[in-house]
């Protein structure tokens, strides 16, 4: 029998409506070796025990359609575990990624599909080598990620350039706002831990391929590569990595510049932690 008392939306791919034939212009003099302007801010649900906001919008992306991305993390712990669990001399850490149903240009289920648990799994390993786990036996700790924005193109009619590498963007800001709500939350970390992206990307078919940090899908033409890091600035360490693509083989030292760069947007994003915090 059918659920009466909800109203579902649409299942397929919805486009907001567009009432200017042309495009909107956008402008291309974002500089390449800076991140986009981050917002981000702490203390957002008094009932967890950490919280934080975080919003990265690119600026030269004007209009109602503009590409953005929003996130809100919660942290509940550290506490203990039930009687009936295992014992375990460190914490055992729980991440959960989820989209709202209204974050994409296509409409989210409200279970976790295989691209939200990935990315819960790339955020546990980036964030348990920051977390001294040992200074609570026996006791866990639940980090939850809500993207309430997605970085898509929401101008373009159709998915083109949507290839799950809005995904590597969301990571990115996943890692920081975790460390901003684990650090808001009390929990002792080694450093506070930072996402940064750098891809090989091209702005149209007759210009060459650069490498760009933190990139704005809807400003590239095409993405040949992506990659993800989290890194502990203090410390110099890199917790996690994550690369998408397919890199050409005249240039073998593009792997080590494209890691480069993704540390430099690493840096950068840890500074708005430390002055968020």
């Amino acid at each position: 029998m059918a659920d009466r008392r909800r109203i579902n939306g649409p299942i397929g791919t919805t486009t907001p409506p567009v009432y200017d034939r042309e495009p909107l212009a956008r402008n291309m003099s974002r500089d390449e070796n800076a991140i986009r302007k981050i917002f981000l801010k702490t203390g957002v649900t008094p009932s967890a025990s950490g919280s934080a906001y975080l919003e990265l919008e690119d600026l030269n992306s004007k209009g109602p359609n503009s590409t953005s991305l929003k996130l809100t993390c919660t942290v509940h712990g550290p506490r203990a575990l039930p009687r009936s669990a295992p014992f375990s001399p460190h914490i055992i850490l729980t991440t959960h990624v989820k989209y709202a149903p209204f974050a994409t240009r296509e409409r989210r289920g409200y279970l976790r599909d295989s691209s939200e648990r990935d990315l819960g799994v790339h955020l546990e390993t980036a964030l348990r080598g920051a977390i001294i786990a040992d200074r609570w036996p026996k006791s866990g700790v639940d980090i939850i990620v809500t993207i309430i924005e997605g970085d898509q193109d929401r101008d373009s009619t159709d998915s083109q350039n949507n290839e799950g590498w809005d995904m590597m963007n969301v990571l990115s800001g996943c890692i920081t706002i975790a460390s901003a709500a684990i650090a808001d939350a009390g929990i002792d970390c080694v450093d506070t831990v930072a996402g940064g992206v750098a891809a090989l990307a091209m702005k149209s078919d007759n210009t060459p391929a650069e490498i760009v940090l933190d990139p704005s899908i809807a400003n590239y033409q095409k993405i040949i590569a992506a990659c993800c890091v989290a890194y502990l600035p203090v410390r110099d360490e890199i917790t996690n990595v994550w690369f998408k693509g397919q890199l050409p083989g005249a240039d073998t030292m593009i792997y080590n510049k494209m890691m480069e760069r993704s540390l430099v947007a690493c840096r950068s994003a840890n500074q708005v932690v430390i002055q968020a915090l």
